[in-house]
């Protein structure tokens, strides 16, 4: 099965992104604030390993850090660039530890972390299936796994602009609350709870909000995407479309935000693949029957 994201682009524009990404992603930060409160349903529990999956320039990581001193929190993201900026979110004594990787092919061992934590960085992975296999592989059995990723009605005013001029829009598509609960549910994951917010962000116009896309590098990064903005007539008819949004002086955007929380299961609980449950136990933990 070919791959929907070009890889090499993606890397490019976070990396691109990643000097200025702290300072003009609002949306983001607003999502990781909420999501480092559900840490609370870890109680008094103190974790010895969190993996922070696409860390971005590690605000999330520095916070976690300052929660956990004793903790060992790793910034794990694909981009180098935004790898750089996380001394910046963090003090020199308590250090962070930075590793450059695929978050779905994570190069650690079985169930080796206590807690989970990605925000806004799943909506950017071919298969999320497969994706949250693996995060339960490296998930220790009660341990957290706390993320969020964007909805399909994110950007539903710029789908529709483009649409309503007879365009495919130059925009990933996102998984719905309904696949990423059956996500969770086949790779076995326990007491999943699963909301759905959306967001509202005004502009003062279409150009704003494409500048500040670029910015967050959160631009067309399908393999199959249309290169070039397609002439200043198809951005002139784009624009036109988009403006019969505007409310009260402003443009504005929506954005679908769906949080997940789950518990990582217990050695041989099984997962779903191809229809089929299934289980698998280490080998020292199967009874044998002396004679």
């Amino acid at each position: 099965m070919s791959s929907l994201f070009d890889r090499h682009q993606l890397r490019r524009a976070f990396g691109r992104a990643a000097p200025n990404y702290a300072a003009v992603a609002a949306l983001q930060r607003e999502v990781e604030a909420r999501l480092l409160e559900q840490l609370d349903y870890l109680d008094e529990r103190q974790p010895a390993r969190i993996l922070d999956l696409g860390s971005g320039p590690g605000r999330a990581s520095g916070a976690m850090k300052k929660r956990w001193p004793k903790a060992e929190v790793i910034a794990v993201d694909a981009a180098l660039p935004m790898l750089r900026q996380v001394p910046k979110h963090t003090r020199f004594w308590r250090p962070v530890k930075r590793v450059c990787a695929d978050v779905s092919m994570l190069p650690f061992a079985d169930q080796c972390v206590d807690v989970i934590f990605s925000s806004l960085c799943l909506q950017w992975l071919d298969d999320l299936p497969a994706a949250l296999s693996e995060f339960r592989r490296v998930l220790r059995p009660g341990g957290l796994l706390l993320f969020s990723t964007f909805g399909p009605d994110t950007l539903l005013e710029l789908r529709e602009a483009y649409e309503g001029i007879g365009e495919v829009p130059p925009l990933s598509p996102f998984a719905a609350i309904q696949q990423v609960g059956d996500a969770m549910m086949a790779a076995g994951f326990k007491d999943p709870v699963l909301d759905r917010d959306r967001y509202t962000l005004t502009y003062p116009d279409l150009r704003a909000l494409m500048q500040e896309l670029r910015a967050i590098g959160a631009g067309d990064a399908r393999r199959e995407r249309r290169r070039g903005l397609g002439g200043r007539g198809r951005l002139q008819r784009v624009t036109a479309a988009y403006e019969v949004n505007r409310r009260e002086g402003a443009l504005p955007s929506t954005w679908e935000v769906i949080t997940a929380q789950a518990w990582g299961p217990a050695p041989g609980a099984p997962r779903r693949e191809g229809g089929a449950d299934l289980a698998t136990f280490p080998a020292d933990r199967i009874p044998l029957r002396r004679r």
